[in-house]
């Protein structure tokens, strides 16, 4: 793999289909995508209204997602949370294994069964960071680990 990052739709779902595929031939335990803290930060200082009510009081912090043995792992709130499961009606083949919510962390870690081809987790994942984490189309995407 030559190249860690990735803005623009179709080169994010290549960059995604390249760390899958050397995670696959490295056996690696998994591959880890970053959404750029830097953009987020850019984001942030943008001066729009702050909308902030008392049921979402805590940063959550840089979305990532994790895929390894056909599962994909991820962070979200509640609410990402019923986003993430209106995902899955457009990928049939995934299925949520798993929730869990741990007590020290605000809330819940997915597991989602993926036994697709890289090109079909790549576009779950590109959906996943745009829909559910509601990140713009132009949003810089690392592989942080395979």
């Amino acid at each position: 793999m030559t190249r860690f990052d990735a803005a623009e739709p179709a080169e994010r779902r290549k960059l995604y289909v390249d760390a899958i595929t050397a995670h696959r031939e490295r056996n690696s335990a998994f591959c880890t995508f970053e959404v750029d803290e830097s953009e987020l930060e850019a984001d942030a200082g943008s001066g729009a209204e702050d909308t902030t009510t008392d049921e979402a009081t805590t940063d959550p912090g840089v979305p990532w997602i994790q895929f390894g043995d056909g599962t994909i792992n991820l962070d979200c709130t509640d609410a990402e949370l019923e986003s993430v499961k209106s995902r899955l009606e457009a990928f049939p083949a995934f299925k949520i294994d798993d929730l869990h919510r741990p007590e020290e962390a605000e809330g819940v870690n997915v597991r989602i069964s993926a036994k697709a081809d890289p090109n079909r987790i790549a576009q779950f994942l590109d959906d996943v960071f745009l829909e559910v984490y509601e990140l713009p189309s132009t949003v810089r995407v690392w592989v942080v680990e395979i």
